[in-house]
């Protein structure tokens, strides 16, 4: 009878969800009169603003939960309330004693309290380092206040780090990016940290600032909540390792309680009324489709021997993409002097590939920072150039029957390759750990014809794992094998970026990807056979697809005709022009000409008469001003229209 009961309640707890829908806010200072401290840049709230907040959470069934409940749930204990809660409190600031902890008493609420130990540490008399500025110590908490809300059993105590929370220089142009995620540079040898140093100084502080907190108030800190919500996969590694589970960022993502690796959390602004607080509530995990406009760039254009023009050429690129007011930039990773697509050099400092200037990281900060852009790094998948005495120089695509010399378009890497994976691959995670990025976009080079790939790595895979014959010509001669093999190749190079992303996130955990995908595989059924691209496959594996809708490129006769037809072929697959971007040509490379910007304009107007959501242009000459500012800005823009005086 006990074995049968204890069998109910374990298949009635598997029943349970793990969770209810977890919402987890994050606070700062609070004040009765804001205004005294104008000087003071902390995202403030009017206590009377907090304690409204407070209650329209209790008055709609919203039920505070602690640490030691997400523990629980995670391990399938119990189960989180309906409507769960967790407050979290940043920085520890005086407010958080002054007006927090009495409304957390009131409303029988607990919380996280985040400190910074050097902050804390900083003697009465002398000024906290509030970033770059000097600040009052009293604007922050004392460990004795500290002491009490923990006794109290209303507060813990998260660490906050002891000193992430600043800006370290991150490249040799002198920008400061946030420590927690940043490979410092050192001037004076003109090198980044090493990967062993990070680690090491990462480690570091996270221990002495846990160390401090048990030493402060008798018990070690179970949850990290990192600097500007900045962490990576290896600092995730590192705060676990230390006995912080729970670690928070400023994601505003629907929490995963088997995740707590990556708790996202709520921001609560600086200033927020009750009104703005209850639409953040009601609507920040609800999907929302925000149109992407793309503007795609060469760094070949902004760099210059020069340094002067190269800053000279890179503001340029900053207000022109500014008054565009597009959200996305693809931006070049790879120097490509000639223009033949296969990378010759790259723009980061990079294992195995020489370096023309170390550039994309300064680029890509100022569009997120001073534009406010997405930035997506556009490399090569497998069209990367190396020296013939090169270990992989030899590991291509090879074609049966074999092309005539120099009729290659890219010179590839083959996929099936290893070794050539592992190349790639470190390539694509020097980036990220060196480069702020939000977004991956691989090159059209990722493609296989129907003749390809005949290497020795390719019919090993063929005839090992796949069961197909070893010999193109012998799959050829097979409908149904030679159906097979054109899907399993394109699934292959997909799975083959798939790799890629997985390495760079390893650095930047929530990069979007995006691939390129030539029109001939929607306009023409066939096409897969001929590219190994497919559109279903692509809306699986990535989160956008850069369709090169070219009409040029093409040799389109009607160039209005074409862009609607090959809107009209991507809308009859379900969701997908949700997730396609409409890659248009501001050059005709055919005649060498730039389009002109009004026939432009006009493409871009039918592409939204049409439906489509995401489109932008390749390239955008920002030196020369093509195409015209006039002509697009309307179209493409998602900011409103200066007013002229």
């Amino acid at each position: 009878m006990l074995r049968r009961l204890g069998l109910a309640v374990l298949l009635l707890a598997l029943a349970m969800p793990a969770s209810a829908e977890l919402l987890v806010l994050s606070y700062h200072e609070a004040s009765h009169a804001v205004g005294r401290d104008k000087g003071f840049k902390a995202m403030m709230l009017d206590t009377t603003e907090l304690a409204a907040q407070f209650s329209w959470l209790k008055e709609h069934g919203y039920v505070a939960v602690d640490v030691d409940d997400l523990l629980a749930a995670q391990k399938g204990e119990r189960p989180l309330p309906e409507k769960a809660v967790l407050l979290s409190f940043d920085d520890g600031y005086a407010g958080m004693y002054e007006q927090v902890y009495p409304l957390l008493r009131a409303f029988d609420y607990r919380a996280v309290l985040a400190v910074v130990g050097k902050w804390q540490e900083t003697p009465a008399n002398e000024p906290v380092m509030y970033g770059t500025e000097p600040v009052s110590r009293d604007y922050f908490l004392s460990w004795q206040q500290i002491r009490e809300m923990v006794a109290s059993g209303y507060v813990e105590v998260a660490s906050h780090s002891y000193d992430l929370h600043r800006g370290v220089l991150a490249n040799p142009q002198g920008n400061t990016l946030p420590a927690a995620v940043s490979m410092i540079y050192d001037a004076r040898t003109g090198q980044y940290e090493s990967e062993a140093e990070y680690r090491a100084r990462i480690r570091r502080d996270l221990k002495r600032n846990a160390d401090l907190i048990a030493r402060r108030t008798g018990q070690r800190p179970r949850v990290m909540v990192w600097p500007y919500g900045a962490y990576n996969r290896v600092t995730i590694e590192i705060a676990r390792e230390l006995g912080m589970p729970v670690t928070m960022s400023l994601e505003d993502d629907k929490v995963n309680i088997n995740d707590l690796g990556r708790v996202g959390r709520l921001l609560i602004g600086h200033g927020t009324t009750l009104t703005d607080f209850v639409w953040q509530v009601n609507n920040h995990i609800k999907p929302r489709i925000k149109p992407q406009r793309v503007v795609h760039l060469d760094l070949d254009y902004v760099y210059d021997p020069d340094p002067k023009q190269q800053e000279v050429n890179l503001g340029k690129l900053l207000d022109r993409v500014k008054a565009l007011g597009v959200n996305t930039v693809y931006l070049q990773a790879y120097a490509d002097p000639d223009g033949d697509g296969n990378a010759d050099a790259l723009y980061f400092p990079n294992r195995h590939l020489p370096m023309r200037a170390d550039l994309f990281n300064r680029v890509s900060w100022q569009l997120r920072t001073r534009v406010g852009v997405q930035v997506y790094a556009w490399l090569p998948v497998l069209a990367y150039d190396l020296p013939v005495d090169h270990p992989l120089a030899k590991a291509r695509v090879v074609a049966s029957p074999a092309r005539k010399p120099g009729t290659e378009d890219y010179r590839r890497l083959s996929p099936f390759n290893p070794q050539a994976l592992r190349f790639v691959g470190d390539i694509y995670e020097d980036l990220a750990r060196l480069a702020p990025l939000d977004g991956l976009i691989f090159h059209d080079d990722a493609y296989l014809s129907d003749h390809e790939d005949a290497s020795e790595w390719a019919l090993k895979v063929y005839r090992d794992n796949w069961k197909l014959p070893a010999d193109i010509g012998a799959i050829r001669a097979d409908a149904q094998l030679f159906e097979r093999w054109t899907r399993r190749k394109t699934k292959a190079l997909a799975q083959w970026t798939d790799a890629l992303a997985e390495r760079a996130r390893r650095y930047r955990p929530d990069l979007k990807t995006a691939r390129n995908m030539y029109a001939t595989v929607i306009m023409n059924p066939r096409a897969e056979a001929w590219l190994a691209q497919s559109l279903d496959v692509f809306l699986e594996h990535y989160d956008y697809v850069a369709l090169m809708a070219m009409p040029y490129m093409e040799q389109a006769r009607d160039p209005q005709a074409w862009l609607a037809s090959l809107v009209a072929r991507v809308a009859a697959t379900p969701g997908a022009l949700d997730k396609t971007v409409f890659e248009l040509q501001s050059v005709d490379w055919r005649k060498q000409a730039p389009v002109d910007g009004a026939v432009l304009a006009d493409q871009m107007q039918l592409l939204l008469h049409k439906g489509v959501l995401n489109f932008g242009y390749y390239p955008d000459d920002f030196i020369q001003g093509r195409p015209s500012l006039d002509a697009v800005r309307a179209v493409i823009s998602l900011a409103p229209i200066p007013k002229e005086n």
